[in-house]
């Protein structure tokens, strides 16, 4: 038992050693005032090393795996380079380095954070980033379907359950922010990057843009399940110069804010998003990383960010090849003066250069001060002070569990839009006597699972193939052939493809585009699609189309299901081949949720979020044209010479197996009169539905 005079020697040693605590490790303490103490206490050194947060794939931190994660420590501890204090994070490292899974993950970043905490000066934690394009992207994490197939669903709630997800396992293993995802409207095709994006239509893209926020944020970024979401690429990149990556944007103001802006006042002035990543195209003449109209004026000052603006991958070199600046150094003082605060790539702009420019009096130290400001403030809201470890265990009961596999089932079927069925081809019968699978993409997974995914695939992966024999009855007998690439003009495969068609019920062909991201499946393509993968014609590459119109020719029910990133106009297929799937990039159970549809066991349910032209010489293709084109399509009727203006399917369409009839429909008020709020009255409503039966050819009818 203590005596009184120990028991107040006891209180005076914790009074002592409470005053001795730094105000900003104090969390009683408000947490604008722990950021200036902090920042009272830093030089400029280690304040500029807070402004780095490197990708760990850069060759400057080594060019093998064990080289990186000895660089990752010492860069977390300072002592990597003399240039720069203590870093102030890493981006997409457990991608890059951690390929043994969630155990390894979480274990790891709790050794940096150790490095951060007890071996540097001033115990900062780290800020660890990885993309969250359609899911946390690093081994093990579970894969869900990407862009167009996340639009096609028109489903919000399942928007923010998908990137809840993501963000509750990237926290289990120690990642504080997702980055990539992408509020640019899918405007132009041809560029690879809009792969990454959900929709068209300003709306419905605010409506997503919302939901990624909400799930990933949540109502409290320090939460166990949390994120900052990283909103990419302001103010857009996506309807460039030529549909080329890094394209000028040639748009008027007007229409950047008409169209462009909505989806970011959305995700920023409604629903808080904390991170922004800026641009790689100029805007307005000016470079995105130099625009303090864009980056400040309008992101900050107008829609009211109050979070971090992170630089592209090698973004600063921009205002070098775009002829602003001559150097990195010259090129880091205009970026920090535009409201360019985290640097993600290495580049000199934000390292020693930056402290030159500082100490030359060419940067005021309060522009370094307000980023630093910014950063810091992310810490310490994450609750990193406070929490910076993770439960290693946990981590692995997190990552890849049921639910988060269950729901990627649910968006591969809810994505996935049904284009055509004439004579009920679809659903197919579970008992039929042979099925023919023909395609490069039948057993293609990365096609299947899309632009960043991760470099490893942990994971079983269920290709469409794999989904197919699965789905159909035990007697019955599945054919699978390659028939050709996605590319090139090999056409030594139609016989034995032609020959399968021909002794099968009925033959699926699964065409579309290569991501060519990994060889997780032996086969390593040439991309056609994903970030620096642009495009001059939307038509299905190589000898696709040919060796559709050989399967159709024998005479065979021919299904065609599509894998593919962006609209493809496939002109042909559309007019000849009785039904079409398009299934987009429908993540790690895709190969189910495609054979779910086929079979009957889901009944199609996507709605296309962009419009499919003709010919990539429609484009723009987008719904929401101006006057002008409306009338010279529906009242003049006039087309291009050589096929008609309107699209080879609408935004918005899609069928099932259901059929819908709608009758004496009335607007009010009617067209013509003074534009108010309108309303849709129906009289004498007469609905039928018909659900087809799972075999082609029966249906059954009830009104």
């Amino acid at each position: 038992m203590l005596t009184k005079l120990s028991f107040w020697l006891v209180v005076a040693a914790i009074g002592a050693a409470a005053a001795d605590l730094p105000a900003y490790l104090d969390q009683t303490r408000p947490v604008e005032e722990r950021i200036d103490d902090l920042m009272s206490r830093m030089t400029l050194k280690e304040k500029v090393g807070q402004l780095n947060l490197p990708c760990v794939y850069v060759n400057q931190l080594g060019k093998d795996i064990p080289s990186k994660m000895e660089a990752c420590r010492r860069f977390a501890a300072g002592t990597y380079t003399q240039e720069i204090g203590p870093g102030c994070g890493f981006f997409t490292l457990a991608n890059e380095i951690l390929h043994d899974g969630a155990r390894q993950q979480a274990a790891y970043f709790n050794e940096l954070q150790k490095i951060a905490l007890t071996g540097t000066r001033l115990k900062i934690p780290l800020l660890e980033d990885e993309e969250g394009t359609h899911g946390a992207m690093f081994p093990g994490g579970t894969i869900f379907p990407e862009g167009l197939a996340i639009g096609s669903t028109f489903d919000l709630g399942l928007v923010r359950s998908v990137y809840a997800a993501a963000a509750a396992e990237a926290r289990a293993v120690g990642i504080h922010m997702l980055s990539t995802l992408v509020l640019e409207l899918d405007r132009d095709p041809r560029m690879g990057r809009n792969e990454e994006a959900y929709t068209e239509d300003p709306y419905l893209y605010s409506r997503i843009a919302e939901s990624i926020v909400q799930g990933t944020q949540g109502a409290n970024i320090a939460a166990p399940d949390k994120v900052i979401a990283v909103l990419t690429d302001f103010p857009t990149q996506s309807e460039p110069a030529s549909g080329l990556e890094r394209g000028a944007i040639e748009l008027s103001e007007r229409a950047l804010r008409e169209n462009f802006l909505l989806p970011w006042t959305a995700a920023i002035s409604k629903a808080g998003g904390l991170g922004v990543m800026a641009g790689y195209p100029e805007i307005e003449d000016v470079p995105a990383h130099a625009s303090e109209k864009w980056m400040n004026d309008i992101l900050r000052q107008e829609l009211g960010f109050r979070g971090v603006v992170e630089s592209e991958g090698g973004g600063f070199g921009t205002l070098i090849y775009e002829h602003i600046v001559g150097t990195q150094k010259e090129a880091g003082a205009l970026a920090l003066k535009a409201g360019v605060d985290l640097d993600i790539t290495y580049e000199p702009a934000y390292m020693g250069p930056l402290i030159e420019n500082v100490e030359e009096g060419r940067v005021p130290i309060a522009l370094v001060n307000r980023a630093l400001r910014r950063v810091l403030e992310l810490k310490f809201r994450l609750g990193l002070f406070e929490n910076p470890y993770v439960d290693v265990d946990r981590a692995v009961r997190t990552v890849h569990s049921q639910p988060y596999l269950d729901l990627a089932l649910r968006a591969g079927r809810e994505g996935i839009v049904l284009l055509k069925n004439e004579r009920n081809l679809l659903p197919l019968k579970k008992n039929l006597k042979s099925i023919a699978v023909i395609g490069p993409d039948a057993d293609n997974l990365m096609n299947q699972l899309g632009d960043y995914s991760p470099h490893k695939i942990l994971q079983h992966v269920v290709s469409i193939l794999e989904g197919i024999e699965a789905k159909a009855g035990r007697e019955t007998k599945v054919i699978a052939v390659k028939g050709c690439g996605v590319l090139g003009d090999d056409k030594s495969g139609f016989a034995e493809a032609t020959r399968a068609a021909k002794s099968a019920d009925v033959a699926i062909v699964v065409v579309g585009e290569n991501q060519g991201q990994n060889d997780v499946d032996g086969v390593k393509d040439p991309p056609t699609d994903g970030e620096g993968h642009d495009v001059a014609s939307l038509d299905l590459s190589g000898m696709q189309e040919d060796l559709v119109r050989a399967v159709y020719e024998t005479g065979t029910p021919t299904v065609v299901v599509l894998v593919n990133g962006r609209p493809l106009s496939t002109r042909w297929t559309a007019e000849h081949v009785p039904a079409i799937v398009e299934a987009w990039r429908p993540g790690e159970r895709g190969g189910e949720a495609v054979a779910d549809v086929l079979f009957g066991d889901y009944n199609p349910s996507g709605r296309l979020a962009i419009t499919i032209p003709r010919h990539v010489g429609q484009l723009p293709a987008y719904y929401n044209y101006k006057p002008a084109k409306a009338y010279w399509i529906r009242e003049e009727k006039r087309g291009y010479a050589d096929m008609p203006a309107t699209p080879l399917y609408p935004f918005g369409y899609g069928l099932s197996y259901t059929q819908y009839e709608y009758s004496n429909l009335r607007i009010d008020p009617p067209t013509g009169q003074e534009l108010k709020p309108c309303s849709f009255t129906f009289t004498r409503q007469r609905v039928r539905l018909r659900h087809l039966s799972s075999s082609y050819g029966d249906s059954s009818a009830s009104t």
